[in-house]
């Protein structure tokens, strides 16, 4: 397979120094992960010992997976196996069943040797992990920190943002496996200043760096205050401005601002309705077109029970560019959540647009359709089970049009405690009236996983 011109090479220390540089190159950041660091571990340090040693879990794990399309191509498929030997690291201060804490870590990473049995020039190192951690000063100052690193050459990218679904993916693929570096850093500060009125200030660094010159490199920063305001009981208000910064290796960088409005009506502690407005600006450096967005909608939250949530929001968008005609739709956002402990699933029917950027394509404003459905089940203590459905229609400014599509059935058993059998099986594909973006794939995974 062609690999293309490589921009660097993928030296793993001249990574991590431009990384580093990238995301700690900033005084006020580095304030506020020393000031979150120290409140954080000064009251791990007051825990027992072997307390604080029981909540490392290094995990090693053998993974062998087979496809039919390595590529994700229409035509001259490849098939191979890939073998995926990892190690990691699990660290959890939140005792197990607790979703909260005044403070707290959450810490996964893993290392993977990935080896292909036939298109041996593939092997590479991968990287994944991903922390989350918190401290609660008093009862009114929260201090937050996520951060997500992925180094990988999968062709299509999960979707990495905060309340992302499990079988939810970026629309901009790859279509040449190359390793491409992935982090995204988002510290975020809030304050409580009643029992449901919020004040924050939220912070994204998203770095995206690609080993071929095929994808372009990009950097997004972007700042969101945020303020959650209720008048009594009943009636409240949340202001939103967003600030975003587009900085992209090929094409026009861009300013975009976000303002959003919302009303909300409590009936009752289990029901509530709501009314929103949202603004958005695009200003590119030439040659591309600056456009607007409004996007208006009405809302209705219930939580059936304790374990049993569901929401539905309808309205309408329409996108008016400088140059050219305006374009609009019909928005929507409907779902249905169970978590308990046998039975989980997830309903999801979305729609309207997206804006595409810092991924593989960049592929900018695009209408959509998506329902996703996930179902998981424990009949036995020891066993799990479940089947997931996607289907998505992006309809794109270059006049291409997609019909995503996938299922996906998982199984695994617990032979012991530490240690833990599971089978994967998956068909996925896109049906584009632009023929090389098509293709089919049928994927099985059978993984091995051993947990201390």
């Amino acid at each position: 397979m062609q690999r293309g011109k490589c921009k660097y090479q993928m030296n793993h220390k001249a990574q991590a120094g431009s990384l580093l540089n990238s995301l700690f190159g900033n005084l006020a950041l580095c304030i506020f992960q020393i000031a979150l660091c120290i409140a954080v571990f000064s009251s791990l340090a007051r825990a027992d010992v072997g307390d604080f040693l029981s909540k490392f879990h290094p995990y090693i794990s053998v993974q062998g997976e087979y496809t039919d399309n390595i590529n994700l191509t229409p035509t001259n498929r490849k098939e191979d196996w890939i073998t995926t030997i990892s190690a990691g690291l699990k660290f959890s201060t939140l005792p197990k069943g607790i979703t909260s804490a005044p403070s707290g870590i959450d810490l996964n990473y893993g290392l993977g040797l990935v080896f292909y049995a036939t298109e041996k020039e593939n092997d590479y190192v991968s990287h994944a992990g991903e922390l989350n951690t918190w401290y609660t000063f008093g009862p009114r100052l929260t201090l937050r920190l996520r951060d997500v690193f992925i180094r990988s050459e999968e062709l299509r990218e999960r979707d990495y943002t905060t309340g992302a679904l499990e079988e939810q993916f970026l629309l901009g693929r790859r279509r040449e496996r190359s390793i491409y570096i992935r982090n995204v850093f988002e510290p975020s500060v809030e304050y409580r200043f009643g029992a449901d009125d919020i004040f924050s200030i939220n912070y994204r660094n998203n770095i995206y760096r690609n080993q071929i010159d095929r994808f372009q490199d990009s950097q997004e920063n972007f700042i969101n205050p945020r303020l959650t305001y209720w008048f009594n009981i009943r009636n409240g208000v949340t202001l939103d401005y967003g600030l975003t910064l587009g900085d992209f290796e090929g094409s026009p960088n861009f300013i975009a601002h976000m303002a959003r409005g919302r009303y909300t009506y409590r009936f009752n502690p289990r029901t509530s309705t709501f009314v929103e407005y949202t603004f958005t600006r695009h200003d590119f450096d030439p040659p591309s077109t600056d456009y607007d967005v409004h996007n208006s909608g009405v809302g209705l939250e219930h939580t059936f029970s304790p374990t049993l949530t569901g929401r539905v929001q309808v309205g309408y968008f329409w996108q008016n560019p400088e140059r050219g005609s305006s374009t609009g739709g019909f928005s929507y956002d409907v779902g249905l959540s169970q978590r308990a402990e046998m039975t989980t699933y997830t309903l999801s029917f979305q729609g309207g647009y997206i804006e595409d950027y810092f991924t593989a394509e960049n592929l900018g404003f695009t209408k959509y359709h998506r329902a996703i459905a996930t179902i998981s089940h424990r009949p036995h203590q020891r066993v799990s089970l479940g089947i997931s459905g996607t289907l998505e229609r992006a309809e794109h400014a270059s006049d291409r049009k997609d019909w995503i599509y996938g299922v996906r059935g998982t199984a695994s058993y617990e032979i012991f405690r530490w240690l833990s059998l599971s089978l994967e099986a998956s068909h996925r594909g896109n049906d584009s009236n632009v023929d090389t973006v098509e293709y089919i794939e049928n994927r099985v995974i059978l993984r091995l996983n051993a947990t201390l």
